[in-house]
């Protein structure tokens, strides 16, 4: 990855992330993606991981999908287990990546999830 991409990704990170406002009743859905992953992790305010689910789980990798149908489904997996752990309001964190593709379809999994953000 060229330095102008990571640096301008970082940039925008530093944005969104700086605004981004927490509590212990509404902790970050923070996402990563990889050119070929996505990875979803709720995180608390002491920064500690409370669930987390990604591309990479034996079940959704041997599904023969697109990569935008299984962000969808990491989204709706990391809704089940927020749910599992008392957590149905969360804020989200999108990383510095642009919404949409990806981003968006796991953002809108976990609201048909039954997260709320």
């Amino acid at each position: 990855m060229s330095n102008v991409k990571s640096e301008r990704r970082l940039k925008i990170k530093r944005r969104v992330t700086g605004a981004i406002i927490t509590s212990a009743e509404r902790p970050r859905l923070v996402i990563f993606r990889s050119n070929k992953e996505i990875y979803a992790q709720i995180i608390n305010i002491k920064n500690e991981t409370l669930c987390a689910s990604s591309s990479q789980e034996k079940d959704i990798n041997a599904m023969k999908e697109t990569n935008v149908a299984k962000a969808s489904i990491v989204g709706k997996r990391i809704a089940e287990k927020a749910k599992a752990a008392g957590i149905d309001k969360v804020v989200f964190d999108r990383n510095g990546f642009l919404y949409h593709g990806r981003v968006k379809s796991l953002a809108e999994g976990a609201r048909e999830g039954g997260l709320q953000f």
